[in-house]
């Protein structure tokens, strides 16, 4: 029986010297030295995570920046 495959996204963010891959439909997170690497990682990752849990209903995801206002925090 063939595998089905999941159409899932990925944001990729370089904090220190690590690519962190985080996938959005659920919350798994991976790491590695390069893009590629973190992506391999994270698939690794769902593979693992999806062999004990349901997998979920897939839907589109849009994404969008968005703009936070910082308030300094005035200490007394």
């Amino acid at each position: 029986m063939p595998a089905d495959a999941l159409h899932l996204t990925a944001a990729i963010t370089h904090e220190g010297e690590w690519y962190v891959a985080r996938c959005l439909q659920v919350e798994v997170t991976s790491q590695g030295e390069t893009i590629e690497e973190s992506l391999e990682n994270l698939r690794e990752a769902l593979e693992l995570y999806f062999e004990d849990a349901p997998v979920p209903e897939v839907t589109d995801v849009i994404t969008a920046p968005v703009e936070v206002r910082r308030v300094a925090c005035q200490v007394p």
